[in-house]
């Protein structure tokens, strides 16, 4: 009877010791999202909000019109920040078959452009993963801790990474498509009937995606032939493509509720993430 007793109270210290423990992680790693956010706002670019005008179309490639017409509507409002709440799940490993569900909450600021993406995972009882993936004044970030704690995962502080996270803004701006905009930087040139390249700057860094459009004149895929991979921690070079579908009207504009991302690889594109919106919020001053 003493052994049972002996045990629970171990058990009860554990499981003591872990909430105190999650408690610590969550208050440090909110205060370090709340930190970076607080910076991204600061990098916005302030001045008056302009509305989208059809005519700025004039010249562009056939299927990039056909998407601004079929996504907005004149004098929408040019999007300067967004909040994005999504629910999806993700691969730990670029070949591996293990998917964890998650939650996360995403700011975006795109006058300037950039974002900071906080997402929560749950791989056993009382372990929490928290990710945060950003783009905050022109550097791109990823770390990855358990109970906002142990870091078993960080990159950052590279032109690669910077690359990286500055890609992954241009690839979900069909969540915020005034910024796909020529008034916005943007410079579009033809590929195909169905297709075309999207090329901005941002600083020292010029990036080019390929836009695929479906028949309805909507963004179906988007690719990039060099994207940084986080690869047993280090980063390798690849190619990455994200994936729209589900669009529905949403505040006045045509936007995907759902997406996916791959790595293609030699043996085929192999999907790392699935995500759908739970909520999305856009705000047109900065």
């Amino acid at each position: 009877m003493n052994a049972v007793f002996w045990a629970a109270g171990v058990a009860g210290g554990l499981v003591g010791a872990l909430w105190v423990l999650n408690r610590l992680g969550e208050r440090r790693w909110t205060s370090t999202v709340v930190a970076l956010t607080e910076r991204l706002g600061r990098r916005v670019i302030a001045g008056p909000c302009p509305r989208y005008d059809p005519a700025e179309l004039d010249g562009l490639p056939a299927p990039v019109q056909r998407y601004f017409r079929t996504v907005l509507q004149a004098g929408q409002p040019i999007i300067a920040s967004v909040s994005i709440d999504m629910t999806g799940r993700f691969k730990w490993s670029m070949t591996g078959q293990r998917w964890v569900a998650f939650t996360a909450h995403q700011r975006v600021q795109v006058r300037r452009p950039g974002f900071v993406w906080d997402a929560r995972m749950v791989i056993g009882p009382g372990l929490p993963v928290r990710v945060m993936d950003s783009y905050v004044g022109g550097e791109g970030r990823l770390s990855v801790a358990v109970m906002g704690l142990l870091t078993v995962a960080s990159a950052g502080g590279r032109a690669d990474m910077d690359r990286a996270e500055f890609i992954r803004w241009l690839a979900e701006a069909a969540w915020y498509p005034t910024a796909l905009l020529p008034s916005q930087g943007v410079r579009w040139q033809a590929v195909d009937d169905s297709s075309a390249n999207a090329t901005v700057k941002d600083g020292p860094l010029t990036v080019t995606l390929r836009c695929h459009f479906d028949a309805a004149g909507l963004i179906s895929v988007i690719r990039f032939e060099a994207r940084g991979a986080l690869v047993r921690g280090h980063l390798r070079l690849l190619p990455w493509e994200a994936r729209w579908t589900d669009y529905q009207r949403c505040h006045g504009m045509t936007l995907p509720m759902c997406g996916e991302v791959a790595w293609v690889l030699p043996q085929g594109p192999q999907t790392c993430f699935e995500g759908r919106v739970s909520a999305i919020r856009h705000e047109d001053t900065a």
